[in-house]
């Protein structure tokens, strides 16, 4: 658990820009909340390589969303249940199952569909929350954090120096 605060406040300090991180913990949301071997975690696994996300914090996401989701699985199969049952929906779900690229996504499965739809719902939310959480903090927390006389102590210590040194962290904190 310390290791994972550790390596958060490591991505939180880091001169990513908040919207890399941001982007990271949204698709980590979509491929965690959701079975890691469906057809979209592969788009979304080829979109983290892609594009410029931040990977430490995609990761970190991947193993909150992951265990969070065990907890909400009784909303996503309620909410892929509710979608799957519609009658409306039947002719839809037909022609869906019938491609075989869609049945390889698996939306047949009532989890699936539930989680997928929550993550796509939910992707926004935390995009925009977080991207605002990371400014705040870096504007206020860690501008204090430099600034404070402890900090600056331990930042003229010559074996704070060497450490930095040795691990690359450069001017994280």
């Amino acid at each position: 658990m310390i290791r994972l605060l550790a390596r958060l406040l490591r991505v939180l300090n880091s001169e990513s820009e908040p919207s890399q991180i941001s982007l990271a913990l949204g698709f980590a949301l979509i491929a965690g909340f959701t079975p890691f071997y469906s057809l979209h975690n592969i788009i979304v696994l080829l979109l983290v390589l892609i594009l410029k996300v931040n990977l430490s914090a995609f990761i970190l996401g991947m193993i909150v969303f992951t265990g969070a989701s065990y907890a909400l699985d009784p909303l996503f199969h309620i909410t892929g249940l509710f979608l799957l049952t519609r009658d409306y929906l039947e002719g839809f779900w037909t022609i869906m199952y019938n491609l075989s690229v869609f049945r390889l996504e698996r939306f047949y499965n009532s989890v699936v569909l539930g989680s997928l739809l929550i993550s796509l719902i939910l992707l926004y939310p935390l995009y925009t929350v977080s991207n605002r959480a990371i400014v705040k903090y870096r504007e206020n927390v860690l501008t204090w954090i430099r600034k404070s006389r402890i900090m600056q102590i331990i930042r003229m210590n010559k074996l704070y120096k060497a450490y930095q040194s040795l691990s690359g962290l450069g001017e994280d904190l």
